[in-house]
């Protein structure tokens, strides 16, 4: 289970995602720390806060970088002096258990043309995408964030889109991923994908994707229709995502020709001379 934090302040909402998350401060073990809220009570409903969680510590468990996830639960009366209608509506409507995201500060997001991804890393986050079904990873939109050098992964509140309709589940689970959108496919190739491929579907066991479902509090799966228990939803995640990780490799199609940039990785530092417009 998610660790529980206490919110003890909301700070500002922040306007780059649509379901409108907020920053906050929530105190842990006596210390305060800043984290990214996520809205029980938003529009996308408590499935967008189950996609986080599963994917979110399914990214980790694989090697990925994800902030830390914690369960944070809030009071409606953070909202009463909200001067904004739309944000003390959401603080209103989300009392009890949300989903936190620890801030990442300093981070910057992520711009192809300013940061090289090694291409074994992008193969393995391309890889993981095409089995959670993410669609939101592209150069509109990366949903990637670069901290002291490294790449770390947020928002997977878009993927999974089989739970929307469970009685299709194992269907929709066999339908080919397209990787030609993916901001990372320029920084990879085929046989990179191949080799993320042969490390990290062995580590989708039973045992680990029993761990991740278990994560999710049981409110954000309660009276699921087509399930008595939320144990039997976990257990429906875990299926599914077992499904979808046989083949994935062939489901999966790359643009021809690429040619992965070489090193060094990380920051793009202009030649001398060079005019750097990112």
């Amino acid at each position: 289970m998610l660790t529980e934090v206490t919110t003890t302040r909301y700070i500002t909402p922040l306007r780059e995602g649509g379901s409108l998350p907020g920053l906050v401060e929530a105190e842990r073990d006596g210390v305060r720390a800043p984290y990214v809220l996520k809205f029980s009570g938003a529009g996308q409903g408590r499935k967008t806060l189950v996609a986080e969680v599963v994917c979110g510590q399914l990214a980790r468990a694989l090697g990925l970088r994800v902030p830390e996830l914690v369960a944070l639960r809030l009071d409606p009366v953070l909202g009463l002096g909200e001067p904004d209608e739309e944000v003390q509506a959401l603080l209103k409507s989300s009392g009890g258990l949300n989903l936190g995201m620890a801030y990442l500060s300093g981070a910057l997001g992520h711009d192809p043309l300013a940061y090289t991804v090694r291409p074994d890393e992008a193969a393995r986050v391309l890889w993981f995408d095409a089995l959670v079904g993410n669609v939101d990873r592209s150069w509109r939109n990366p949903n990637l964030l670069v901290r002291h050098g490294d790449l770390w992964l947020i928002d997977h509140g878009a993927t999974m889109i089989w739970h929307h309709n469970w009685p299709t589940a194992q269907k929709s689970a066999l339908r080919p991923y397209d990787g030609g959108g993916h901001v990372l496919a320029p920084c990879t190739s085929a046989p990179e994908v191949a080799a993320a491929d042969a490390e990290l579907r062995p580590l989708l066991t039973p045992e680990l994707l029993a761990a991740v479902t278990a994560d999710v509090p049981d409110v954000w799966l309660a009276d699921e229709p087509g399930f008595d228990t939320p144990d039997a939803v976990r257990h429906a995640y875990a299926e599914t995502l077992l499904t979808r990780a046989e083949g994935l490799l062939g489901r999966l199609t790359l643009p021809s020709g690429l040619a992965p940039a070489g090193p060094p990785y990380g920051w793009r530092v202009p030649a001398a001379g060079e005019e750097f417009r990112p």
